[in-house]
């Protein structure tokens, strides 16, 4: 019988590794951070400034109302009023003509000069249904405005907002929006 031969050697365990530390006064300092975000936020600045100044990004879409006015005058549902010399300063962001059971409707959505929301509306939907849809059952009248199309009714509508309205027997036309008087009837005086 031969010797038995010795157990292979086992490996001997390896003792845990201590994580690396970074040795005091190697941290890293609140300027380091400060830097360190420079280096993320001046890319940005710098686009949102050229997206601003260079592309205007900031000025609203412009449509244009033409075709959605041309389409309300050809079906000759009420006469159509257009705006006429308004300031480059008006911006023309929507414009739909819609036709339903109760009448037509034609919508032409405004920024004006504050860049404040204005709509006008001109519909053949009787007064009495469109206006408390318009401006809500609560709209009191608190004024006129003479213009060259007529004397329109200034009222207080939905919180914020204040309207002008032109009505007569062929149609209504609406000017509501989150602005001053002053522009409403800027708005109605530049209808023909």
């Amino acid at each position: 019988m031969e010797p038995a031969s010795p157990a292979p050697a086992q490996p001997e365990a390896a003792a845990p590794e201590q994580p690396v530390r970074l040795a005091r006064g190697s941290e890293r300092s609140p300027k380091d951070m400060v830097m360190s975000l420079a280096v993320l936020l001046i890319p940005i600045a710098l686009l949102l400034t050229f997206y601003r100044l260079v592309l205007d990004g900031d000025k609203p879409v412009a449509v244009d109302p033409a075709p959605t006015i041309q389409q309300a005058q050809q079906a000759k549902l009420f006469p159509v009023l257009a705006p006429q010399g308004l300031s480059d300063d008006w911006h023309t962001v929507s414009a739909t003509f819609k036709r339903a059971e109760n009448g037509a409707t034609l919508r032409i959505g405004y920024v004006d000069p504050d860049k404040d929301p204005i709509q006008l509306v001109q519909s053949s939907v009787p007064t009495d249904t469109l206006l408390p849809q318009e401006l809500s059952q609560d709209a009191k009248p608190i004024g006129t405005f003479r213009a060259q199309t007529g004397v329109w009714r200034l009222y207080d509508a939905r919180p914020g907002e204040q309207a002008l309205v032109l009505a007569d027997p062929a149609r209504t036309v609406v000017i509501v929006g989150k602005t001053d008087a002053e522009n409403l009837e800027s708005l109605a005086g530049s209808l023909r």
